[in-house]
């Protein structure tokens, strides 16, 4: 990894701007600390406000050439920069597991991720189909196109270091669209190596500053971005708080907003269910990322005629969870973020107690060891009620709440009350009961599954998610035209002037 980060040119000091190259910046220090051994990687001297002005000025200026180069040699570009990313799949995804904590095989997947979307974004280029309207006016011709719509901010976090830029970025770029990156201070290092290789390619192309970086404080870079209004749309990912604020911002300006927010994502298992299928599906959903997904699974609703069973089982799984550094063989969840995100896991776990729960397994903090950080815990099992507000809340840490129910019209009312709407799943055989919670009955979320867990969308779908996860779509399906501006156009090829509605004026 290190001759990764050298080969780049990644050293002790980093510059934390790109407008098409790095350039030296004039904020203050930030170092980069990984979370599985404490240490530092490197530091990143910061964005000011000049130099945000400069990213945006160089993205400005490459803008009229970009949405004018033909869609199909823009997707030429973004295959290209899936390529150069097949290339540094296995750096890159040890890159994303030592700087967040994910584990190796999850941050390659990330990597991969990037890839399928930019495969993906390369046959949109193809496709951005745009309607003929029959006309009520003879010869007349009447159509929809979609145009490039500018550029757009794009801000990530830390527990998709890279991938969830990617979503955004490569549809964006196939759309003739130049964008600005502000990502997560938590994982700057995982933007800079992106960044430095599109770069590369775009640079190769003669579009240099299409793609631009942007790592500053949120007060400095992050206000200076949501409040400008030579960004039409500003697509971000976060916490509900984070996306509240953000909307208001840019619809006070008349902005759009993308908002990828928090989920709270409730998991069904009916009495006639695959029950290995579904242990499974807990476990991966609740464990991986070290709940540090939008999609985890945070709510495990068991019929309460399987309850004792599954639950049982689950403890057994949980303790053979190999908790421990990312980087190592056989690790199946690594550290949290930081010690804030261990500190607010244990303040919920408390408060679960208090409102009534009881922790049935783990939740301690581990010490001793190699890596003793202070940032490694055990994946808790909560035994709870519906009626919990914690239960409601989401914390970003390895909770899984355990509640029970008599039936299925029970399990989708508390699988849907709560603020959020991401992600659900059910495991059931019944087809009766999978198209129930399927309809516009059940599950009130952006995803449903059955038989599939809540975590682990594949790009081909629209993903996102309702109520205060923010209603925005990225990735898959038609998400393409959010960085898009829709424009009617009517041609009159007659040698007269008819009016709609058949108005006669004069």
């Amino acid at each position: 990894m290190l001759d990764f980060l050298e080969e780049l040119g990644i050293d002790e000091m980093n510059s934390g701007a790109s407008a098409g190259g790095f350039f030296e910046t004039g904020g203050g220090v930030l170092s980069s600390d990984s979370p599985c051994d404490g240490q530092s990687i490197a530091r990143i001297k910061m964005a000011t406000q000049d130099d945000y002005e400069q990213v945006m000025a160089k993205a400005l200026d490459v803008f009229p050439r970009w949405r004018m180069a033909p869609a199909p040699l823009r997707g030429e570009i973004v295959r290209q920069m899936g390529e150069i990313l097949r290339t540094y799949k296995s750096q890159l995804g040890q890159l994303v597991a030592y700087e967040m904590g994910k584990i190796v095989a999850e941050g390659e997947g990330e990597v991969q991720e990037m890839i399928d979307i930019a495969d993906f974004a390369v046959g949109l280029s193809r496709q951005l189909y745009g309607l003929n309207i029959m006309s009520e006016r003879p010869q007349h011709r009447l159509s929809e196109v979609w145009h490039p719509l500018g550029c757009v901010g794009i801000i990530s976090a830390f527990n998709f270091p890279v991938a969830v830029w990617s979503w955004n970025a490569f549809l964006a770029a196939v759309c003739g669209d130049v964008m600005i990156w502000k990502p997560s201070l938590k994982t700057p290092l995982c933007a800079i190596a992106v960044q430095k290789l599109m770069d590369r390619v775009l640079a190769e192309h003669g579009f240099a500053g299409a793609m631009g970086l942007v790592i500053g404080s949120d007060e400095e870079i992050g206000e200076t971005l949501i409040h400008d209004t030579r960004i039409p749309l500003v697509s971000a990912t976060g916490s509900c708080r984070m996306g509240r604020h953000v909307n208001q911002v840019v619809a006070k300006r008349l902005g759009r907003c993308l908002l990828e927010l928090g989920g709270n994502n409730a998991l069904v298992v009916m009495p006639d269910a695959d029950l290995d299928l579904a242990l499974n599906g807990v476990l991966f959903g609740a464990v991986g990322t070290a709940g540090q997904r939008c999609t985890t699974t945070r709510r495990l609703l068991v019929h309460e005629g399987i309850a004792k069973d599954f639950i049982g089982r689950l403890e057994r799984a949980y303790a053979q969870v190999r908790v421990g550094h990312p980087l190592d063989e056989g690790t199946l969840m690594g550290p949290l973020i930081d010690q804030d995100a261990v500190a607010q896991m244990q303040k919920a776990l408390k408060e679960a107690v208090r409102q009534g729960g009881e922790v049935l397994y783990g939740g301690e903090v581990i010490t001793g060891g190699e890596n003793d950080t202070g940032t490694y815990v055990k994946p808790a099992l909560v035994l709870a009620n519906a009626d919990m507000p914690i239960v409601k809340e989401e914390t970003f840490a390895p909770i899984l709440y355990v509640l029970s129910f008599g039936s299925l019209d029970e399990a989708i009312a508390i699988q849907n009350d709560v603020p959020q709407g991401l992600s659900s799943a059910i495991f059931t055989d019944s087809m009766r009961q999978a198209e129930a919670f399927l309809s516009a009955m059940g599950s009130d979320c952006g995803i449903a599954n059955v038989n599939v867990g809540t975590s682990g969308a594949e790009i081909g779908g629209a993903f996102g998610g309702e109520k205060d996860t923010g209603g925005g779509r990225e990735a898959g399906s038609d998400a393409w035209k959010a960085y898009m501006r829709r424009q009617t156009q009517t041609i009159n090829w007659s040698t007269e002037l008819p009016l709609a509605q058949g108005i006669s004026f004069g």
